[in-house]
């Protein structure tokens, strides 16, 4: 593989890192700011959602500056964000403050998922494309890894304000991923929209794409309405297939429940009976297990294709959170829980964690990509935030666990459904190519 196009693919994806390790940090202190700010069920569930909110946020407002400015600039503010989310959140002694400073964070999360892997399926040749979008996702994955074990260390290690330095230690990669933003290239389809074809034919050849001319006319053809100065509506019937399918995939991928668990996995697993300092440990294997089976997906997603993944997935996901809800239902114990969980948590990385945002970089024409994948990172996040602001409402019920898990379960029965009726499959095509699949 060329190594500008790797190093462009994974500094890209480094956002993702960011991203995951937002999502899981607050796992470890969501807990003591309940206490800190001495909040109810309502109001606690609230202040872990705010990030969520800002993401909502971040991910529809960020088509214009992505077609404006360009991919590279987005994501630098992207990294601005995630610096001064970090310090202000472990600095914070008023709630409002905090607020503030987690709802900048989930600016920069939201953009982060629109914009990295956009960048990276405009500068990704179709044969790679799937495994090079994935990478974003394996560091989300990674992300989520890494927030696990520093949140039990930290837990282990500080005896005071620990919440403050599980959230604080993430500026160290947030400056990180600024400083390598700077070694990479913009988007050789955004320099095309720029009408910058020289600019763009110079990237495509640094990239190791021996058949620029052929890729640069490719790119004009399909941006050629844009070009002469007519702007597409998303929402039209011309894009009605795509716009449905981001949507219902975005959706399900919420309602399986993995930010219920990526939020909440210690007290998940205190709510099935196991300890603080034991559940801390468990959440790690979660994201062991994520981890792993995200890599596996990464090595088979262009060979066995989006769809196929989807449906494997989905089979799972329904047998291990029908069996959580009955374990919850019966009182089985943390053990049993833990096991259930991995095998969701298995199903979930190899298809929809992998998936997700690949799809939602391919399926939507030049015209309209950077409007198309913040629409559905926006559906993403929306319910992302509901889910988190509801979990701690319903674990405080009667057989809350059965309740939350059994709705899981529901929906992706008909998550499976979808996956086999309505679902195209993307692999292997050019995203030029992709536009007659998915055009009405």
């Amino acid at each position: 593989m060329n190594k500008q196009l790797f190093t462009g693919c994974l500094v890209a994806a480094l956002g993702g890192l960011l991203f995951g390790a937002d999502t899981a940090v607050i796992s470890g202190a969501e807990q003591s700011i309940k206490e800190v700010f001495q909040l109810d069920g309502f109001w606690h569930g609230f202040t872990n959602a705010i990030a969520l909110i800002g993401t909502i946020v971040g991910s529809i407002a960020c088509g214009m500056p992505l077609d404006k400015y360009g991919r590279k600039k987005v994501l630098v503010l992207v990294a601005i964000f995630y610096i001064v989310s970090a310090l202000g959140c472990g600095l914070s002694h008023s709630w409002v403050a905090y607020l503030i400073y987690r709802f900048i964070g989930g600016l920069g999360i939201g953009a982060s998922s629109v914009a990295g892997p956009m960048y990276i399926s405009e500068i990704a040749p179709p044969r790679l494309r799937g495994r090079l979008v994935a990478l974003f996702q394996f560091n989300i994955v990674l992300g989520i890894l890494l927030a696990y074990f520093s949140n039990y260390f930290i837990n282990r290690w500080v005896a005071v304000d620990a919440w403050r330095w599980m959230l604080g230690v993430q500026a160290i990669p947030s400056i990180i991923f600024f400083i390598l933003l700077y070694f990479i290239p913009e988007s050789p389809r955004w320099l095309m929209k720029q009408q910058r074809t020289d600019d763009a034919r110079r990237v495509l050849l640094a990239l190791g794409n021996q058949n620029a001319d052929d890729i640069v006319t490719d790119i004009a053809v399909s941006l050629k309405e844009e070009s002469s100065g007519h702007a597409e509506k998303l929402f039209s019937r011309k894009f009605s297939f795509a716009v449905m399918c981001a949507i219902l995939l975005a959706t399900f991928n919420q309602f399986s429940g993995i930010n219920a668990l990526m939020y909440y996995a210690p007290r998940i697993f205190t709510m099935a009976g196991l300890g603080r300092d034991a559940a801390l440990l468990q959440a790690v294997l979660i994201g062991v297990t994520n981890m792993v089976f995200t890599v596996i997906a990464m090595f088979i997603i262009d060979k066995f294709g989006r769809k196929t993944l989807l449906i494997a997935g989905s089979i799972g996901m329904i047998v291990f959170l029908g069996l959580t809800a009955y374990a919850f239902q019966q009182n089985l114990g943390g053990h049993t829980v833990l096991i259930y969980l991995v095998g969701f948590i298995a199903s979930f990385a190899f298809s929809q964690g992998a998936v997700i945002w690949v799809f939602l970089a391919e399926i939507f024409p030049n015209s309209v990509r950077a409007k198309g994948q913040s629409l559905g990172s926006f559906t993403h996040w929306f319910w992302a935030a509901v889910m988190t602001w509801l979990f701690p409402i319903v674990a405080q019920l009667k057989n809350g666990g059965t309740i939350a898990f059994g709705f899981f379960c529901v929906a992706m029965i008909l998550h499976l459904v979808f996956a086999v009726k309505v679902l195209p499959e993307t692999k292997g095509k050019s995203l030029e190519e992709l536009e007659k699949v998915v055009l009405r």
